[in-house]
């Protein structure tokens, strides 16, 4: 075989892996997996910019530029002012405001499915864009499974959308846009104190409106408390991690 065609030929991926039992939060998977120090990063979707601030912190970075597409919660990030190393932008995955060739690493933790599914394509291209040539993707996205999976899909259920946003990574894979460097697999462990939290961080976020009948409400709240101890409830979320690589033209 061709040398220099054996070299675009990636392994098959995997949506899912019910075998894996690594439980951890998520930062020990991104620090085993991308260079941080020093990194031009930027993150898409960065919600609370939760992971943010810990890679702004921790990572030894030069610089992150956060982006969300929420309004709202991108008005509250503005207001963040203790990391002088992340900068906060207004703007969606499919439409990078950003030169070619500008980043390092591109990050997206859970939320290539929450771009519309006939811009995923774009958004794959967009981070292929801003990447720098040899630069990494590192994208994380929630496998359908697991007890929070189950109470979430009684109300928004992201089975389609999840393998949508599946399938785009394996096709800019398949075109040869992007190089699989790896798959990873593990759980991250999650905590609500009580169903109150649950429908504070979850049925109220403003990025995605949730309108749940008196019955539906009534039946996820029954899900949730079938769960729940007297230290609250206690559940993992399976997460897939693609790494991927921009190869030189």
């Amino acid at each position: 075989m061709n040398s220099t065609l054996a070299q675009h030929i990636s392994p098959p991926m995997r949506i899912s892996d019910s075998s894996a039992d690594k439980v951890c939060d998520e930062y020990e998977i991104i620090k085993s997996l991308l260079p941080l120090n020093g990194a031009r990063v930027l993150e898409l979707g960065c919600g609370k910019a939760e992971k943010t601030r810990t890679i702004a912190q921790r990572g030894q970075v030069a610089s992150i530029t956060a982006l969300e597409v929420d309004e709202i919660q991108h008005a509250r990030n503005l207001q963040i002012a203790d990391l002088p190393n992340v900068s906060f932008c207004l703007g969606g995955a499919q439409a990078i405001p950003a030169e070619d060739a500008s980043f390092d690493i591109v990050l997206m933790f859970k939320s290539l499915h929450h771009v519309p599914v006939e811009q995923m394509d774009q958004a794959l291209a967009e981070i292929r864009r801003v990447l720098k040539p040899g630069g990494l993707a590192y994208l994380s996205e929630p496998v359908y499974a697991g007890e929070f999976n189950d109470i979430l899909r009684l109300f928004h259920d992201e089975k389609t959308v999840r393998e949508a946003a599946f399938a785009a990574i394996q096709r800019a894979v398949d075109d040869g846009k992007l190089e699989l460097v790896s798959q990873t697999f593990f759980s991250t462990p999650g905590h609500f104190d009580d169903f109150g939290q649950f429908e504070e961080q979850i049925l109220k976020v403003t990025h995605t409106h949730h309108h749940l009948s008196p019955e539906l409400y009534e039946a996820v709240r029954t899900a949730f408390m079938r769960h729940m101890t007297p230290q609250g409830f206690d559940f993992k979320q399976p997460i897939r991690v693609d790494l991927l690589r921009k190869t030189t033209p």
